[in-house]
């Protein structure tokens, strides 16, 4: 059982920056592959970004190639979300998410547990 808590969200106007963060309880939480996802009101929950185990593998949705970086740190159980040159169709909640799974991970699908969410808003 892996419980997942997000930190970071707020209001933030276009073109500024948050810095989100995921506190994973898992022991093992290196053998985790983590995604982020976010939802927007009225819309699907839809992929952000994920990393892998080590941290080397990474991959994003096209809206938030080159503005968005995902890391982590296996010391300190914890997965972040740095978000540059935010805009206003970035406003959603975002969701931190762990698998053990290693297909087909820019879905929802294979990951098991998630977080509450963090309510990102930007302003124009």
């Amino acid at each position: 059982q892996v419980q997942l808590v997000e930190s970071g969200g707020g209001l933030v106007q276009a073109g500024g920056s948050l810095r989100l963060s995921c506190a994973a309880s898992a022991g093992t939480f290196s053998s985790y592959r983590m995604g982020w996802f976010r939802q927007a009101p009225g819309k699907e929950r839809e992929f952000v970004a994920r990393i892998g185990r080590a941290g080397i593998g990474t991959s994003y949705a096209d809206s938030v190639k080159g503005r968005f970086t995902i890391s982590r740190d296996n010391t300190k159980n914890t997965v972040h979300l740095q978000m540059n040159s935010l805009n206003p169709e970035d406003t959603a909640v975002y969701y931190c998410a762990a698998t053990l799974k290693t297909s087909n991970l820019e879905s929802r699908l294979p990951y098991d547990y998630w977080g509450q969410g963090t309510q990102v808003t930007v302003s124009s």
